[in-house]
């Protein structure tokens, strides 16, 4: 059946009879494919050059690339170097490095990006124009940048200190873009984000010079407590580790179920904290021993009833 049929059925004078015949004679128009134009000699010979073009600026790109990592890699050392001699150093070191490699890579993208014939002018309007959904996606990120700024600013704990914050405890290896590198006492390294670190709670173990050494013992209810006292005092004062100011003590701290609990606080370097600690452990629990004195375990007494 001829397509115009349709059409037609409907008077010719009339305007709505004439529009569906227009609109169904293009509908029904032949597609004009020259399919000897496309696969032509001069468009083949077209295409290979553009090929062989954009191959060309793709080795560029990779050259260029592999160029500027080591000219990006020679400026940081200079730019290191400028912050050493302005005795700039620790935790802004690690964040204005992260800011300035950054910087200088963006640059560099931007760079290749023109090589591969990508314009400036249409690359920044396209960013324009997903400036508000890049800035939604982004403002967790906006936000660890700003806390990194307050941790240089306030400084609340530099490079080597052991910190602990967010349940993890270990040194301060890195304070970087986003974020701050952790390694933990059994060598694993965390990466705690910095809007975390500046909007809650850090406690800075290497903040002060010494540290108080604490140290709980319990001894029998049948035990001497001044001779355990006097015995205990032997102990810390015969540790040259243990500092003379502030003075230490020995006191008796609770009579607990099973047990009465002598209390030993003592001042030692902050370095010396983990060794004094041990140490002194060790020797309490010998020297007990020998002298006699026990350590009591949880009893229960039953009373049968008659």
């Amino acid at each position: 059946m001829h397509p115009l049929f349709f059409a037609q059925i409907l008077p010719a004078d009339s305007a709505a009879g004439s529009e569906l015949k227009e609109a169904i004679g293009a509908a029904t128009q032949p597609l004009n494919l020259d399919i000897k134009h496309w696969f032509s000699r001069s468009m083949l010979e077209e295409w290979l050059n553009a090929g062989i073009n954009f191959g060309l600026r793709v080795i560029l790109v990779v050259v260029l690339f592999w160029l500027g990592k080591v000219v990006i890699t020679r400026l940081k050392k200079i730019f290191n170097g400028i912050l050493r001699h302005r005795n700039i150093e620790g935790v802004a070191v690690s964040l204005l490095d992260s800011v300035f490699t950054s910087i200088l890579y963006i640059a560099l993208f931007l760079f290749l990006a023109g090589v591969l014939g990508v314009k400036s002018v249409s690359f920044a309007a396209v960013l324009a124009s997903m400036g508000l959904a890049v800035g939604m996606a982004l403002s967790g990120q906006l936000q660890n940048l700003a806390g990194g700024v307050i941790i240089i600013v306030t400084k609340p704990f530099k490079l080597g200190d052991f910190i602990s914050s967010q349940g993890t405890d270990g040194t301060v290896k890195a304070v970087r873009l986003f974020h701050t590198e952790v390694l933990t006492p059994d060598n694993k390294t965390a990466f705690i984000p910095n809007s975390l670190l500046s909007s809650n709670s850090v406690v800075n173990y290497s903040h002060e010079n010494t540290r108080r050494v604490d140290w709980t013992i319990g001894i029998e209810y049948n035990e001497d407590v001044d001779r355990a006292r006097n015995l205990l005092r032997s102990i810390i004062e015969s540790d040259s580790r243990i500092l003379k100011s502030p003075d230490y003590t020995i006191a008796l701290l609770s009579l607990g179920a099973s047990s009465v609990n002598i209390v030993i606080r003592a001042w030692t370097a902050n370095e010396t904290y983990w060794d004094v600690f041990f140490d002194i452990n060790e020797r309490i629990y010998k020297e007990f021993n020998a002298a006699g004195i026990g350590f009591p375990f949880p009893q229960l007494t039953v009373h049968q009833a008659k």
